[in-house]
């Protein structure tokens, strides 16, 4: 498919309601108002297609973006499309999930998230952190510095209250994240967790609650879920 037929595609599946959801979750781009089940269908038939990904997040639209991250090839993925795609992230579900969740497949995803968590700017910050969760989930212990994630989680238990509002929202979760599948870790996260207490972030006109950090570790200590990697973070 051609960017012009998946815009095309894009604008019949979108829908009012869905575009007022997103609007309320932060979306100040052009959106059509598509929802996640609806893009995959046009995954499934693209599978990954690097050339497609890369115009389709070009258009600005915040739909066609979200899918260029489903669809993207983290093999061909150079650090300057990366860089792009970082830049272009006004919207939280681009900024922490879709450029997260594809850098952290790449193999310059360290690099990139250790470069983006210290910008001044909110979108890139909040990338980086979310690309750190990501980098956790998807490698083995093993291949991870968890002596690095220590010192990491250390300096969100320093700063976190005094962070940009989507950043806060990305270090809770990366405390989570670490502590959640790197188990030599679980303890430190945890007792840092309940020195940060509840985190306040603005999450706008939505039903949306910020994870208290201590007791989603504990649920997932009592689910037997601790230390559980994925293949991929993408969804």
């Amino acid at each position: 498919m051609t960017v012009k037929e998946v815009m095309k595609s894009l604008e019949s599946m979108g829908s009012e309601q869905t575009r007022k959801i997103y609007t309320k979750h932060g979306a100040t781009c052009p959106i059509f108002g598509v929802k996640v089940g609806d893009l995959k269908t046009i995954v499934k038939k693209v599978k990954k297609d690097h050339e497609l990904s890369l115009g389709l997040y070009d258009t600005g639209n915040g739909d066609a973006m979200y899918l260029a991250g489903l669809i993207a090839d983290e093999t061909k993925m150079t650090k300057k499309d990366l860089k792009k795609w970082v830049k272009a992230s006004e919207w939280y579900y681009t900024s922490e999930f879709t450029v997260p969740w594809v850098t952290a497949e790449t193999k310059h995803a360290e690099s990139l998230a250790d470069e983006w968590i210290k910008s001044k700017k909110e979108n890139i910050a909040s990338s980086g952190w979310a690309t750190w969760a990501c980098i956790t989930s998807l490698k083995e212990d093993k291949d991870l510095d968890t002596k690095k994630l220590k010192a990491m989680i250390d300096h969100v238990g320093k700063t976190i209250h005094d962070q940009p509002n989507r950043v806060r929202y990305a270090m809770n979760n990366f405390v989570i994240t670490v502590g959640g599948t790197v188990s030599s870790l679980t303890a430190h996260a945890m007792k840092t967790a309940k020195k940060i207490g509840k985190v306040s972030v603005n999450v706008g006109d939505t039903a949306c609650k910020v994870p208290f950090a201590p007791d989603y570790l504990q649920k997932m200590k009592d689910k037997n879920r601790i230390g559980k990697k994925r293949k991929t973070c993408r969804c």
